[in-house]
C-alpha cells in the first residue's frame, strides 16, 4: 500500500532533534503567548508498542504486523516567554485502518495525553499530496485538532486548534486556542 510507505517516510523525516517557535492565541481571555520547544523523536521497540496498546486496552488484530507500525517516543521541553517551563515524555503508536484516494486514516494511541494525565486513543488522517498529519483528540473538556505539515525533511509547520468540547458529536464551534509554529530539525 503506497499510503503506508509514504506515511513511514513522513515519520522517517520526523526522527531526530527539533526546535519549535510557536505563538498561541488564547481566545477565551484575549492573550497571546510565545514559546520555544526543543524536542526529540525516536522510534520505539516492539515491547513499547505492545505496552502502548495495553495501556489503552486496545485490541490490535494483526500482532504479526505490529513491528511495522509507526511508533515513537517524544520528549520535549518548552519555555514560554513568561519563563514557565514544561517537560514531558510520551510514547505513541499509529494504527492505519483506511488507505484510499491519497489519504491514510486510523487510530493514534498515546501512553500519556497532553491535556490529561492518562493514556488516550485519538484519530489521525494523513494526506499524501500535502504531507499533512492531522490528529484529533477528544479530551474531557476540549477537542484538540493538531496539524503537522512536512515542508521538507528539516522543516515542519504546526497548527494547533483547541475547541470547547461540544455536547455529543456536535460540530466544533467554540475555538479556545489557536497555536501556530515553525519546527526546524536541529
Amino acid at each position: 500500500m503506497q499510503g503506508i510507505q509514504d506515511f513511514q517516510s513522513f515519520f522517517d523525516c520526523c526522527v531526530g532533534d527539533w526546535i519549535s517557535e510557536r505563538t498561541y492565541h488564547y481566545l477565551s481571555h484575549q492573550e497571546i503567548e510565545r514559546s520555544r520547544t526543543t524536542f526529540r523523536v525516536d522510534p520505539i521497540s516492539l515491547d513499547l508498542k505492545q505496552k502502548v496498546l495495553a495501556d489503552n486496552h486496545y485490541e490490535y488484530e494483526a500482532p504479526e504486523a505490529l513491528e511495522s507500525l509507526p511508533g515513537f517516543r517524544l520528549g520535549f521541553h518548552t519555555v514560554s516567554e513568561a519563563g514557565e517551563e514544561v517537560s514531558q515524555e510520551l510514547r505513541m503508536l499509529f494504527i492505519p485502518q483506511e488507505d484510499s484516494a491519497g489519504v491514510l486514516a486510523g487510530d493514534y494511541l498515546r501512553d500519556r495525553a497532553y491535556e490529561e494525565e492518562r493514556p488516550i486513543i485519538s484519530r489521525f488522517r494523513y494526506t499524501l499530496t500535502s504531507r499533512e498529519l492531522l490528529m484529533t483528540t477528544r479530551y474531557t473538556k476540549v477537542v484538540s485538532v493538531d496539524s503537522i505539515t512536512l515542508v521538507n525533511p528539516t522543516l515542519r509547520v504546526r497548527r494547533i486548534l483547541n475547541y470547547q468540547r461540544p455536547a455529543a458529536d456536535g460540530p466544533l464551534e467554540t475555538l479556545l486556542l489557536a497555536g501556530f509554529g515553525v519546527e526546524q530539525k536541529g
